[in-house]
């Protein structure tokens, strides 16, 4: 008999009311501003009670390049959360929110799968607490405020060529990559070339991640640049006022949100930025939460540790001095084989040498998280084509890399199916072996961090950086903004810029194409190749498949 869908088996859930997953964390219900009867923001107050405790181990899961065959790297997150609550240890998780985009666009749902969920999935999946409509309407808000300066007189002198900052919207949306604004006469303001992000590229999103309480939050909204005036000087939001009215947007959204796992792991689900073009993580708010709360605390980095990991260790650790005790990189026999040139079609025959290709990939992953000095476990997340002798091959190639490689079967098992993991993980954290060591020091020259992740990350023979890039650059370490790390921009699906290279490549360029100061997140975003801050949608979006069905339920989300 097949497994019921995800979306079934989290509506046939009995979800426990939210103070008594709250309660089981040490939260009084007072510090919960609820959300029904299954979802709860933690107020301000109890959030600055937490600074001085001691803090629970941080464990980041990560994953394999991504291919079209599935990797599961959040489910795998759920399921270790509930393993290490099942083995008696007071465990929370910390994952982000799904966007909008991706839902109704190629991936569907993204709070884990099978018996490894957070739940209400179809509310954490569609809207939630509303996090993302706040984040967006921050965001538009200084977007309106600037060609309104512009059309009442422009008395700061800002260059309508020279705005810099964009709209967004939380969908996919190609149309609205390159736009011209204030078309139809003078009555309409001043026409300029702009156009959209998604929301999750916002630094409005990066900003709310990385912002420590409120006033970090008005902050850092403040330090945002939006262009550049005639005589070339940065023009920052705060000159605008927009840093009150825009801190006041966010002011709920700032707070963690908690839910649940199908077993009852309490899990705080906040901020959603992308790893392909923007930093990957949640927020820094609610992972401290955790850990001033919890004894381990699992969080998740987007995409492949190329990507998420990256971002995880060298933006947001060095940004909250975050210390991450181990990682999990989760890989199936599946991917592992397309990444060895097996056809999508042809992954449920039994493959020993492709896998064995495919580790390549794994290697790579394994080696550069190694490189951060933090100790790591492979997750094998298995599936019903898996064979004996494929896993071997996977366990046995990750043992010459000195970790363990672990089969896990939590999707269809739940917490049972990832004990074996629970207790390695576990291990690995209390061991004391991390030695975390971020990939370059903030006083290193900008284009050379770009060069340090490029080519000892990606192992790229060499960066392609424009003079004008180049050029920008310099400008910005005159400017001050010299120290900040890099938010790389790539494709999700290959060390390289061209999505088509799997496994483990080399000999290949990184063309930088633009770079973006995000002054107010604290980072610099580099775009490499042809990665798009508007994704589009596919030719059939998973949009198609979702509706209502005749009691108002929710059909097709995942």
């Amino acid at each position: 008999m097949a497994q019921p869908s995800d979306i079934d088996i989290a509506r046939a859930a009995s979800p426990r009311p939210i103070a008594e997953i709250a309660a089981g964390l040490g939260i009084p219900e007072t510090a919960l501003q609820p959300y029904g009867r299954t979802k709860a923001k933690l107020d301000q107050a109890f959030l600055a009670s937490l600074a001085d405790r001691p803090q629970g181990k941080l464990v980041l899961v990560t994953a394999i390049s991504p291919t079209p065959a599935g990797e599961g790297k959040t489910t795998t997150t759920v399921g270790l959360g509930d393993a290490l609550s099942a083995l008696g240890h007071r465990a929370a998780i910390c994952l982000r929110e799904p966007s909008l985009g991706p839902c109704f666009g190629m991936k569907g749902g993204a709070a884990g799968g099978g018996y490894a969920q957070v739940i209400p999935m179809e509310d954490i999946n569609l809207h939630f607490t509303g996090d993302f409509h706040a984040i967006t309407s921050a965001h538009n808000l200084l977007a309106a405020l600037i060609d309104n300066h512009i059309h009442w007189g422009n008395v700061l002198g800002i260059d309508p060529r020279r705005v810099t900052w964009r709209r967004v919207m939380d969908m996919n949306d190609r149309a609205l990559r390159d736009i011209v604004t204030s078309l139809g006469g003078p009555q309409n303001g001043l026409p300029r070339q702009s156009g959209f992000d998604i929301t999750v590229a916002s630094e409005v999103m990066a900003i709310l991640c990385l912002a420590t309480d409120l006033a970090d939050l008005e902050r850092r909204l403040g330090a945002i640049v939006i262009g550049q005036t005639y005589d070339r000087r940065p023009v920052h939001a705060r000159e605008l006022g927009a840093d009150g009215a825009m801190a006041v947007l966010l002011a709920q959204a700032v707070l963690p949100n908690l839910v649940q796992t199908l077993e009852g792991t309490p899990a705080f689900v906040h901020g959603g930025p992308f790893a392909n073009i923007a930093h990957g993580c949640n927020s820094v708010i609610a992972t401290r939460a955790g850990l001033g709360l919890a004894d381990i605390v699992v969080t998740e980095a987007g995409f492949g540790a190329d990507l998420g990991a990256e971002k995880f260790m060298d933006i947001k650790c060095r940004a909250a001095g975050l210390r991450p005790d181990a990682a999990v990189i989760v890989a199936t026999v599946r991917a592992l084989k397309m990444n060895g040139g097996v056809a999508r079609g042809d992954l449920g025959h039994e493959d020993v040498d492709a896998v064995i290709r495919g580790c390549a990939n794994l290697g790579r992953h394994i080696e550069n998280v190694h490189s951060y000095g933090v100790p790591v476990v492979v997750a094998i997340n298995g599936f019903t084509s898996d064979t004996q002798s494929e896993i071997r091959a996977v366990e046995n190639f990750v043992a010459r890399h000195g970790t363990r490689a672990i089969l896990c079967n939590h999707w269809a098992e739940g917490s049972k199916g990832a004990l074996d993991l629970g207790r390695e993980v576990h291990r690995l954290a209390t061991s004391g072996v991390a030695q975390f060591d971020p990939l370059y020091p903030d006083d290193m020259p900008l284009l050379e961090k770009i060069e340090t992740v490029a080519t000892r990350i990606y192992r790229a023979d060499e960066v392609i950086v424009p003079p004008r890039i180049r050029g920008q650059l310099a400008a910005w370490e005159a400017e001050g903004y010299g120290h900040l790390p890099v938010c790389m921009a790539k494709t999700q699906y290959s060390f390289s810029t061209d999505p088509t290279r799997l496994g483990a490549p080399t000999g290949f360029e990184v063309p930088v194409r633009e770079v973006r100061l995000a002054a107010g997140a604290g980072f610099i975003v580099v775009i490499c190749g042809d990665i798009m801050t508007m994704p589009g949608l596919p030719r059939v979006p998973a949009a198609a498949s979702i509706h209502l069905d005749s009691e108002g339920r929710v059909e097709g989300l995942f």
